[in-house]
């Protein structure tokens, strides 16, 4: 059972790459949104929303083989264990879980759902496939997204201020007040640092991604305006 009633001591409870993919998925969003109306900083926009994807794919693999906490099965919680958690912050003794609480666990649910779907549909809108609507469903799905994530925020603001935990804390360093039975063993850094390496080479341009702005044709471009405003 993931709830506790009286933590104990500190434990290792988030690992490495859990904690990596976090700060860098929440990054290449802000960083994403940021530069969505700016065509000077397509590049940049398009290599953040390649590394929302590439995030969440290891995400999504990282739910199944991953550490304890780090699992899906770990936080599938039904509706009514969402509502029952709700109603519990009411409460004088709000519930407590050591890994994510049922309402955390559907925004995250939501964040990567959300997440894939936006990357998919930028994707798409960079490859003309689809027009308009492709363009118009990407900003709406972005915007959800937003809304997803600010609500997310409110959330852990929420639950830090009534466990008088810090919540956003131990995203960074890993640890929280809980049963020593119920920490995780190992952190796992060298998936840490391979995250954090190929996320390096794609904002570096070692690895090469689709739809970027051919350097060559943009200088040839410059050159040629900058030609014909002489001539006038």
């Amino acid at each position: 059972m993931s709830s506790i009633s009286s933590p104990k001591t500190r434990i290792l409870v988030w690992d490495a790459p859990t904690r990596v993919f976090h700060w860098l998925l929440a990054a290449s969003f802000a960083g994403a949104y940021l530069t969505s109306e700016s065509e000077r900083l397509r590049d940049i926009h398009l290599v953040l929303g390649y590394t929302l994807l590439g995030l969440i794919g290891f995400r999504l693999v990282w739910g199944l083989v991953g550490t304890r906490y780090a699992r899906f099965r770990s936080f599938a919680f039904s509706p009514g264990q969402v509502l029952a958690y709700l109603r519990s912050l009411l409460t004088v003794a709000p519930k407590h879980y050591v890994g994510h609480n049922p309402a955390g666990s559907w925004a995250i649910y939501l964040i990567l759902g959300l997440g894939l779907l936006c990357g998919v549909t930028g994707y798409a809108s960079e490859a003309d496939i689809g027009g308009e609507l492709m363009k118009e469903m990407h900003e709406s799905v972005a915007a959800g997204m937003l809304t997803v994530v600010v609500v997310h925020v409110c959330g852990v603001i929420a639950s830090s201020l009534l466990h008088r935990e810090n919540l956003a804390r131990s995203m960074i360093n890993g640890y929280k007040p809980g049963p020593a039975a119920q920490g995780i063993r190992r952190a796992w850094w060298p998936v840490a640092i391979a995250i954090c390496a190929v996320v390096a080479a794609l904002w570096g341009g070692v690895i090469p991604a689709p739809g970027l702005s051919d350097p060559a044709r943009v200088s040839q471009l410059q050159h040629s305006r900058d030609h014909t405003t002489e001539r006038r």
